[in-house]
């Protein structure tokens, strides 16, 4: 899981759209990758940086940059230079503790989201900021990280399949958040297995150790709900066509991306209601046992209260006591706190107290 506070104190007294990464540091080389695609031509290079502009050559073809790895601030300057993106989207970019959102500045679209991914070693969820920027003709994408999760669109775009290649940059924007947004559902079916095994631990041994991956587990949602929610805004902007970079043909796929994330919202409550019923049920558990304890103590105590009383009054040791001359006193004073006793817990076990 990521830190809960990031450090922007590097930020403080700077000038708005100042390019300063605010990320976690990294080390690895930025990866830039330009793309040109039409129904009938496809490039892919690997650039090392931005030594020309890389702006649309024709109005049936679609440029796409990806950018991976954001840490190296002086290409996204140039970047920014080249396709005459604003210097508060760029710092935007940069800013991976922000909320999803939306802005349309008229010649382009700046998407902000969040790349979800489970990490099978560590056992947790990932998280990563991805900006997408939508142009005319071009789409430029910019991940935290080195990682290759739009791979598929890549080898779809190679392949020539579907309907990708024919289509323009909006419907390859809305490929890239397809994608991302169906990692979320990879996410939650982990979630959901992880949930499963902990409710049947739980029902069968409620014991310390399960209350540490219910907590885990909780702050996980937490993180997935501060993802979709604004996610879920974001998408009802651009499905409202208010931009004329969004075509007819592409608010479809925009609705049916809305209906994934309204699904991915509901999931995400009912596993939150789960896991908050989980801990009270926890908390039942623990008050159950202690509860029990109490009782069994509590019997124990009354069941000697009266014998107690009985030792004590035999044992003043004033002079003129007659019991203490009986030959038969001390047997007599056994059997009775004896009967007592058995009295007590006959008399409990009727009113099913025990």
């Amino acid at each position: 899981m990521p830190r809960k506070i990031r450090i922007r104190s590097d930020r403080v007294g700077l000038p708005p759209g100042t390019l300063v990464y605010t990320g976690e540091k990294r080390l690895e080389e930025v990866k830039i990758t330009l793309i040109e695609y039409g129904p009938e031509l496809f490039k892919e290079r690997e650039l090392k940086a931005f030594e020309q502009c890389l702006v649309p050559k024709g109005e049936s073809t679609v440029t796409w940059v990806n950018v991976s790895g954001i840490h190296r601030v002086e290409n996204l300057e140039m970047l920014g230079e080249c396709f005459g993106i604003h210097p508060l989207i760029l710092e935007d970019v940069i800013s991976t503790e922000q909320r999803p959102k939306v802005e349309d500045l008229e010649e382009y679209l700046y998407i902000r989201l969040k790349h979800l991914d489970y990490d099978e070693v560590r056992g947790e969820v990932t998280i990563e900021q991805v900006s997408v920027i939508l142009g005319s003709g071009y789409v430029l994408s910019f991940q935290e990280t080195g990682g290759n999760f739009f791979a598929p669109i890549v080898e779809r775009l190679r392949n020539g399949r579907g309907r990708l290649r024919k289509l323009g940059a909006d419907y390859l924007a809305y490929a890239l958040l397809d994608l991302v947004i169906d990692k979320y559902f990879v996410v939650l079916e982990k979630a959901g297995y992880r949930i499963e095994a902990l409710e049947e631990e739980l029902v069968g041994n409620p014991g310390r150790e399960v209350l540490h991956p219910i907590h885990h587990l909780r702050r996980e949602m937490i993180l997935l709900r501060r993802s979709t929610w604004p996610l879920r805004e974001a998408i009802v902007s651009l499905e409202r066509r208010e931009s004329p970079l969004i075509k007819d043909s592409t608010v479809i796929y925009l609705r049916d991306l809305y209906d994934h994330t309204v699904q991915v919202i509901d999931t995400v409550e009912t596993f939150r209601e789960i896991l908050t019923g989980m801990l009270e049920l926890y908390l039942s558990s623990v008050s159950n046992r202690l509860n029990s304890v109490m009782k069994v103590l509590t019997i124990i105590a009354t069941i000697f209260m009266p014998l107690t009383f009985i030792a004590g009054v035999y044992g003043m040791n004033f002079k003129y006591m007659p019991e203490l001359e009986w030959h038969w006193g001390y047997p007599l004073v056994m059997l009775s706190m004896l009967l007592i006793a058995v009295s007590m817990l006959a008399y409990f076990k009727v009113k099913r107290w025990i």
